[in-house]
């Protein structure tokens, strides 16, 4: 029995998992396999008779023209990756075999679907890059800056933000990208409804397609039905919404799957974690600095910006004042009142005393009911008078304690770099032994 090798051709060609495309010297489609219909949704009959660059991605049109004339020109290609866009709208990574025939006047190519291929490897690229950059980051904006660059260089087309979320305020602050830099960051208020208000207010990652049901909304502006698509994802901690992911695209062929989702859910979680531990790094610096009654600075604290004062004084020969405070009668309050009244008291000092000095003082609690106050750049010692009336004036105002006024009065030590000492040594012994003396004078 013989075969008619040119019939079988044609059979095994359909046979291909991977399709074939004949095209002609005009660009329009002769021939499809099978195959075509699987890659790309439409059938041969559908396809035959028009232009191959009418399935092409809208953002790969130029290349791929290019490619064609190099084809054309003699020049066979075997590792062209581009994308087309499906009959249902999805967009397909094809690996390209071609070669130009001159005497028939056609191109034939293979194509080989790599979507899945270059997903994965997109995913893997992001979740790397994104965890190196979650434990990298020194706070919440240098994060989301982070993300945001890492994003945009897989996000070909995407309007792209990452926020962060006040809720006080009711605002989202994002970065804006420049051709790949951060330039300034934009503070939206939340409001309308708009995609970053559904995430916010639901708590929920949302994917919106152009089924006119869910419209695409963009952060700043109302969208038509079916104008684009997004998805959302919140930053979430412990139930508290801290910000979100936001990709948008206005593109025809644009749509985003629950795969994409998911790749900015894992973005999301990463960033949420970083925040918590940035904030648990914060709260434990906090912590060891400052006083957690009072919220004052501490003693291990206020040491180091008295170094660090006295090193600039040397420099710029100014005058550097520490004032040594104790109340008087405290123990009267604690033994009277309780406890919890004399601390109510030692928190309304320590507000009064932060109130009266400058944002370039420090104010410390020593412990007990005894306070520093550390004044820089000074001239003379009038401004150490003064500031010491000012302090007292403000301390002689009664307290209220539930119905009972109170009235505290504060014996206050001071001592003056260079007159009273060289060194902080010298001058903490110097301004306690002052206010001791005022104390006695006070008593007697």
């Amino acid at each position: 029995m013989s075969v008619d090798p040119e019939l079988l051709s044609h059979k095994l060609i359909h046979l291909l998992p991977d399709p074939v495309f004949v095209v002609d010297e005009n660009g329009c489609i002769v021939f499809v396999s099978k195959a075509c219909e699987t890659l790309l949704g439409y059938t041969a009959e559908e396809m035959l008779g028009t232009p191959i660059t009418g399935y092409v991605h809208p953002d790969d049109q130029a290349r791929t023209l290019a490619a064609a004339r190099r084809v054309m020109d003699g020049q066979p290609h075997i590792d062209f990756e581009n994308r087309y866009v499906r009959k249902d709208g999805d967009a397909v990574h094809i690996l390209w075999s071609a070669r130009w025939y001159e005497e028939d006047r056609v191109r034939i190519a293979v194509a080989r679907d790599v979507t899945a291929l270059r997903r994965a490897d997109q995913k893997r690229d992001i979740l790397y890059q994104v965890s190196q950059a979650a434990h990298a980051a020194d706070n919440a904006r240098d994060l989301c800056e982070a993300v945001c660059r890492i994003l945009d260089t897989f996000q070909d087309g995407d309007d792209l933000y990452v926020a962060l979320y006040d809720a006080d305020r009711k605002v989202l602050s994002y970065p804006r990208l420049t051709d790949g830099d951060v330039g300034c960051w934009v503070d939206a208020p939340l409001t309308g409804n708009s995609a970053a208000a559904n995430v916010i207010r639901s708590g929920q990652a949302l994917l919106a397609t152009r089924d006119g049901q869910r419209p695409g909304l963009g952060l700043n502006r109302i969208a038509r039905p079916g104008e684009s698509a997004w998805l959302g994802v919140p930053v979430v901690s412990r139930d508290r919404v801290l910000g979100l992911v936001i990709i948008e695209n206005r593109s025809p062929a644009a749509s985003y799957s629950t795969d994409d989702l998911d790749l900015l859910q894992f973005v999301a979680m990463q960033m949420a974690t970083a925040l918590e531990r940035k904030q648990a790094e914060d709260n434990l610096r906090y912590l060891a600095h400052h006083d957690p009654l009072t919220g004052l600075t501490n003693r291990t604290l206020f040491y180091d910006r008295l170094e660090t004062a006295l090193r600039t004084a040397r420099r710029t020969r100014e005058k550097v004042a520490l004032l040594y405070l104790d109340l008087n009668g405290f123990k009267q309050i604690n033994d009277r009142k309780g406890h919890e009244a004399g601390d109510r008291v030692l928190c309304e000092v320590a507000a009064r005393l932060e109130a009266c000095t400058r944002e370039s003082d420090t104010v410390a609690r020593m412990g007990g009911d005894e306070f520093t106050v550390l004044l820089t750049g000074l001239h003379d010692a009038g401004a150490v008078e003064a500031q010491v009336r000012k302090i007292r004036d403000a301390m002689a105002a009664p307290m209220r304690l539930g119905d009972e006024l109170l009235t505290v009065s504060t014996s206050i030590g001071a001592a003056i770099y260079p007159d009273d000492g060289e060194d902080a040594g010298q001058l903490l012994r110097h301004a306690d032994a002052s206010m001791y003396v005022v104390k006695r004078a006070s008593v007697g």
